[in-house]
């Protein structure tokens, strides 16, 4: 039995049957390293040795959690609200709510895309931009399933494809590690090779967009503050208060970009905010006790993907330290026989497992490409053939992957209400529309290209 299969599949298992994504990867983890061969307590110490690799992610989010839930007391999420309605209009107008639930959607896709091209701040737009949004969301009736795979599809499609920003990262990942694994590649083949994938994704988001999820779904309008303390509370907003929202969000976003570090940017953007609190103490219109608990408002907001992005650090050391991944290939090479159709479709499905364990397709790409380079040179598959596999198989499983940042910062902020299952209403959402398409085109583009 191979220890990579196994505990992907007890992960995937734990999870569906509603079991929390953290004891879901450490259940996973643990098996996986006693199918390896190793002792519970060897186990336990590859599993702790790998739980430091995401602790500098997971203390970004918690700040940009309280960051979050800051801009929520300067009143900016009300203004939001009422220009919202004002879209909307009256309840009986159907067709003009489908109209503003499409135009939002998109709209969040291409905020989303360009966190990944223009301004590279990947997932920390999303605690600043959806909790906000959720009251917007509920005045529409929009299901919050079509919005988590329009997150989704901004974070994973434009790095896929476009090579700027965390997309010319990913591009060079793949570049690098194809010539290191002996195949010669030149950069502008990348995209090329991965187009057909990504529309595939893009008829992923149409079909949940206006298809899947596109009837009306109900939920109760919830304080977003705390999730142990639901509480209405509606914050004034003033010229001032707003303008000071979105000059601390402008100097988070620049911060970010600037120095590549969210612990940082959101140090800034709530040290700029509490000046501002400081003042409206004095004037009465914020408690000193509110005041101190908004960073804990905010920590409990993000502390969910701060302890899977930590627990996933340690399934992934232990998936690497079994030494079954190339096991796992190598079994796929007896399989196919030579065979370039079936090849392609193992490979993927492979892919597809190692991705769905680690839970980024930037830290698969270097153990992808060094098994698939010579296996599809093997089979006789093109350079162009091969980058559109390896790029594929490294997106795969990153959309619904239950330890992914493309599905846990979703998460994060459409959950801010405690009305958005990880599992249920992101990860299988995701899943089914964009893995599935993956799969189908990139084994196309592989057999055509």
């Amino acid at each position: 039995m191979n220890a990579v299969v196994i505990a992907v599949l007890v992960m995937i298992l734990l999870s569906l049957m509603r079991i929390h994504v953290v004891v879901a990867l450490i259940g996973g983890a643990m098996v996986g390293g006693l199918v390896a061969g190793y002792s519970i307590m060897e186990t336990v110490d590859i599993f702790t040795s790998g739980l430091g690799t995401n602790a500098t992610v997971a203390l970004s989010y918690a700040m940009l959690g309280a960051f979050a839930v800051a801009i929520n007391y300067t009143g900016l999420p009300n203004l939001l609200i009422k220009w919202a309605i004002r879209l909307v209009g009256k309840d009986g107008e159907t067709k003009r709510k489908t109209y503003s639930k499409v135009l939002l959607l998109f709209i969040i896709v291409i905020i989303s895309s360009m966190s990944q091209n223009v301004v590279m701040v990947h997932i920390a737009f999303i605690p600043l931009l959806i909790p906000p949004l959720l009251k917007i969301f509920n005045e529409l009736a929009l299901d919050r399933r079509a919005a988590a795979t329009a997150l989704t599809f901004g974070l994973k499609a434009p790095y896929i494809l476009i090579p700027a920003g965390y997309g010319l990262i990913f591009h060079e990942i793949v570049f690098e590690n194809m010539q290191d694994s002996g195949m010669a590649v030149e950069m502008s083949m990348i995209p090329k090779a991965l187009l057909l994938p990504v529309l595939g994704m893009g008829l992923g988001l149409l079909t949940a967009i206006f298809i899947t999820y596109r009837k009306a779904r109900t939920y109760d309008d919830r304080s977003i503050q705390s999730v142990g303390e639901q509480k209405e509370n509606e914050q004034a907003y003033t010229k001032l208060s707003v303008g000071i929202g979105l000059s601390a969000i402008v100097v988070t976003l620049v911060t970010q970009v600037i120095t590549e570090s969210m612990i940082f940017s959101a140090l800034l953007g709530l040290l700029l905010l509490y000046v501002y609190f400081a003042f409206l103490h004095f004037t009465e219109k914020l408690t000193l006790h509110e005041s101190e608990n908004l960073m804990t408002d905010g920590m409990k907001m993000l502390a969910f993907i701060g302890f899977v992005m930590i627990t996933a650090g340690g399934f992934a050391e232990v998936i690497r330290e079994t030494g079954h991944v190339e096991q796992l290939v190598n079994t796929v090479d007896g399989w196919v026989g030579g065979n370039q159709g079936l090849a392609a479709l193992f490979m993927l499905i492979v892919g597809l497992f190692i991705t769905m364990g680690i839970g980024s397709s930037f830290a698969t790409i270097p153990i992808i490409a060094a098994i698939f380079v010579p296996l599809a040179a093997a089979v006789g598959f093109s350079p162009m053939a091969t980058i559109a596999l390896i790029g594929t198989a490294g997106a795969l499983g990153d959309a619904g992957s239950p330890a992914s940042d493309s599905t846990l910062g979703p998460t994060a902020g459409l959950n801010a209400d405690g009305q958005h299952h990880h599992i249920w209403d992101t990860c299988v959402p995701t899943f089914l529309h964009f893995n599935l398409p993956l799969i189908a085109i990139g084994w196309l583009a592989a057999i055509i290209l």
